[in-house]
């Protein structure tokens, strides 16, 4: 007969036994095992059971749940964005329903009839909703807006140490911006030439379309002919009229750069508008002419066109959602923040930046000026890079969005926290990200019939870092190819290396850290190239001369007789 002590001794064993049975208890242990012939059961001569041993499986437990429930919470997390970003574009492509009253002004019935035409089907384009801008929405939080109130101290000390050292040097207070009055010279020149401007792509666009979509009732010889002969009047007008004459216009007038660069940055966007109203209409007239449902073909009226051009966007649309009133208040802050970042950047130059480079121009070209150079700029370079930001995608941007009601204000995302330049791309200029990735990405897969997508993704980059390069050179007047290089060398190097793969802070360190290296690059070599085209003209130049950098062998011109330099900017 078993005591009391034999009976609760089996009982236990018997336990461990089908304890056994489970791996994650057991390591893995197959259930034939006898619970005597195993070490990892361990039964004391007491019948207690081994403390260590279960504690050891209890932490196993624990790490394999909460490795479980890390995976789960992200799986969850990207399943909520998906299902976020499907209900955002599903909400948007609800053609059937209007606009309610109090995001868009009261419609006809002839409007609401084209209201299937404010959103692309599902799928074949941008949609557009209502949304704010992310640092609108940053800068409701008081730990964000600090950093803002940190610029803004940091913009009056560069204040306070102009006065000083102007008030230390000069004996009085300068206040004449002569930088700023340099750098938009010639300011009624520029107007009158963005009017022209203006009025062509306002004139002529719309009348070649409007002249083509009529002439497609006819047969269908009459067709073809008609469509190559305004397609070619539209390409003549884009290349000669357009791109042409208001690049003439800059370089023989001998535009100063901040003059330079806005008849040059309008001549882009007015060209990138047209091509937009184009590429969006014709496929509608097309398709007319293939079904003939209706009497004519839908030509968008002219006030949806003009409406268009002003609005900060490059893709067209017949409507866009609207904000039911325009805050006056609103608008007049973006603009006054534009103009404090305009002086901003006239501080920077004039504190951080011309004295730098005044002293470089009098220095050999060699390794250690160089290097010195690009680390002396970065700090300059870095803070003119989050002023245009800041001052023309987000305050110029809303401030003209205000004006026009328009309610979708997504013209950036979160692309300071990106971990992969393919992600930095993406988000920091939305507006031209859209443009490109409509018009030129998916139009290059289209006429590949999705064939060659490192071939479409090459083109992108070369086109934007051509049309970067144009603007620059135009601006400063002279050909010196760095952003060019930085844009297909190392941004193409990098938009594979720091891919949407990469996560994790390091990879957002290392993308900050490129970032302000290749500002530091641009900043040395452009300023130092623009003091050595003025310092060290050419008696006769000829082509090599304009396109071989000059600040590779100025210095040493300069060094026989640095008292002769009349310095300016």
């Amino acid at each position: 007969m078993e005591t009391g002590g034999e009976s609760l001794l089996r009982s236990r064993s018997r336990a461990l036994n089908n304890l056994s049975i489970f791996p994650d208890l057991d390591g893995g242990s197959s259930p034939e095992r006898h619970p005597h012939g195993n070490d990892d059961n361990r039964v004391t001569s007491n019948g207690k059971i081994e403390v260590e041993h279960v504690i050891s499986k209890k932490l196993q437990l624990k790490r394999k749940a909460e490795g479980l429930k890390s995976d789960l919470m992200r799986q969850f997390e990207s399943q909520v964005h998906d299902f976020m970003d499907s209900l955002i574009e599903e909400s948007a492509s609800l053609e059937s329903t209007p606009l309610p009253a109090a995001f868009s002004p009261p419609q006809s019935d002839k409007e609401r009839s084209k209201l299937g035409h404010v959103q692309p089907p599902q799928g074949h384009g941008k949609h557009f909703v209502t949304r704010r801008s992310l640092l609108d929405e940053l800068f409701e939080v008081n730990h964000i807006r600090t950093i803002y109130h940190m610029f803004i101290a940091l913009l009056i000390l560069f204040i306070l140490s102009t006065f000083v050292v102007d008030f230390l040097d000069e004996g009085r207070l300068v206040l004449d911006f002569d930088l700023l009055v340099y750098a938009f010279g010639q300011f009624p020149l520029v107007v009158c030439t963005w009017l022209c401007m203006f009025l062509s792509v306002l004139l002529v666009p719309y009348t070649l379309f409007h002249l083509w979509s009529q002439s497609q009732s006819g047969s269908h010889g009459q067709q073809r002919l008609y469509t190559w002969l305004f397609g070619s009047a539209f390409l003549l007008y884009q290349g000669l009229c357009l791109g042409f004459l208001p690049t003439y216009v800059v370089v023989t007038n001998s535009l100063p750069p901040a003059s330079c660069f806005i008849v040059i940055i309008e001549q882009v966007r007015l060209m990138m508008k047209a091509h937009s109203f184009v590429r969006e209409n014709v496929p509608r007239v097309l398709a007319w002419q293939k079904d003939k449902t209706s009497n004519g073909p839908v030509v968008p009226q002219v006030s949806q066109y003009l409406y268009f051009l002003f609005a900060p966007t490059l893709i067209y649309r017949d409507k866009y959602p609207r904000n039911p009133v325009t805050r006056w208040g609103y608008v007049a802050s973006k603009l006054l923040q534009v103009l404090g970042c305009l002086f901003y950047t006239y501080y920077i130059f004039v504190r951080l930046c011309i004295p730098q480079f005044r002293s470089i121009s009098l220095q050999l070209f060699n390794l250690r000026a160089m290097v010195l150079c690009v680390f002396n700029s970065i700090l300059p370079g870095v803070l003119v890079l989050l002023l245009g930001f800041f001052a023309f995608l987000h305050c110029w941007l809303n401030a003209f969005a205000e004006m026009l009601r328009f309610a979708d204000r997504m013209f950036y995302k979160d692309w300071w926290n990106s971990t992969s330049y393919a992600n930095y791309y993406r988000t920091w200029n939305v507006v031209v990200h859209d443009w490109l990735y409509y018009y030129v990405y998916k139009d290059f897969l289209l006429i590949s019939q999705k064939r060659f997508r490192p071939a479409a993704m090459f083109f992108v980059f070369t086109v934007s870092a051509v049309v970067h390069e144009y603007i620059l050179a135009v601006s400063f007047g002279f050909f010196y190819p760095v952003l060019f290089c930085l844009f297909m060398c190392f941004g193409m190097m990098f938009n594979f290396i720091f891919h949407d793969r990469r996560k994790g802070p390091i990879w957002n360190i290392l993308m900050w850290t490129s970032l302000f290296l290749g500002q530091g690059v641009i900043m040395c070599l452009y300023s130092q190239e623009w003091y050595a085209r003025r310092y060290c003209p050419l008696k006769e130049s000829s082509f090599l001369d304009l396109l071989k950098p000059r600040s590779w062998s100025c210095q040493r011109d300069l060094m026989a007789g640095p008292d002769k330099i009349k310095w300016d900017y």
